[in-house]
């Protein structure tokens, strides 16, 4: 797959370059250039970071950090025993744990949320950090959810982290799946209250909190720019009565 010239292939972390300086210098560029490629469009074009991802790993399969890198691009287009497959590989090289939760994840993707519960209680989730156990949470949640458990769901995401009021960067995805748990279970009022929680935390827009919330309200959105938006009682001449008054 063409890689535009401007990249170099040394955007990548320092950690990385590391772990390529075990390939001849000219291999290690070439791998270097694709895991930036893959890096970049990872959010924005699943599909072409796979097919970077997956020129990687035909030149270094041996390194971790290609191994990793295969397989958050086979999580995102979907490809989860794949992704687990490449995940599985990293940790055997790096011995890192860090991917535990992602991995736990995989396996709820091929529908076997059991398993994924059973990683959750593994020795593994104590040497995660704060951010790790956060997210290992939010798998077990959702794990429990796929059984059909959707109480336990709500249980499980009950925890310090939940009632803290300090925001950290996964503050608004932790209360915003405590607020859809919430609204699983029919306790609307408590779930109108956490996605206001989840809304208020997040900054960067990664959740549809401030739309859930408008939707329990009753609000509906439209884009006055869409030609097919049903607007109700136009006032095409001007001469209604404004809205709202006497």
């Amino acid at each position: 797959m063409p890689i535009p010239d401007e990249v170099t292939g040394d955007e990548i972390d320092r950690s990385v370059r590391q772990e390529l300086m075990s390939l001849p210098k000219t291999l290690a560029v070439d791998v270097a250039r694709n895991l930036v490629m893959v890096a970049r469009l990872l959010d924005e074009d699943a599909e072409r970071a796979y097919g970077y991802s997956r020129a990687a790993l035909r030149l270094a399969s041996r390194v971790g950090a290609v191994r990793e890198a295969a397989g958050f691009a086979s999580y995102g287009v979907g490809k989860y025993a794949e992704a687990l497959t490449e995940f599985r590989a990293a940790r055997r090289m790096t011995g890192s744990v860090h991917l535990w939760p992602i991995m736990a994840d995989c396996e709820r993707g091929i529908g076997r949320p059991e398993r994924a519960l059973a990683m959750a209680g593994e020795p593994e989730v104590r040497q995660l950090d704060k951010a790790g156990q956060v997210e290992m949470r939010l798998v077990a949640a959702g794990a429990r959810r796929d059984m059909g458990q959707p109480e336990a769901a709500v249980v499980t995401l009950q925890s310090p982290e939940l009632a803290s009021s300090s925001v950290q960067p996964w503050t608004a995805r932790l209360r915003y799946a405590y607020a859809d748990a919430l609204l699983a279970v029919g306790r609307e009022d408590e779930a109108r209250e956490w996605f206001a929680k989840a809304a208020e935390a997040d900054q960067g827009g990664t959740t549809d909190a401030s739309d859930r919330l408008a939707e329990l309200d009753g609000l509906e959105f439209v884009d006055a720019l869409d030609p097919d938006a049903d607007v109700e009682d136009e006032d095409v001449d001007g001469d209604e009565e404004p809205r709202g008054q006497a």
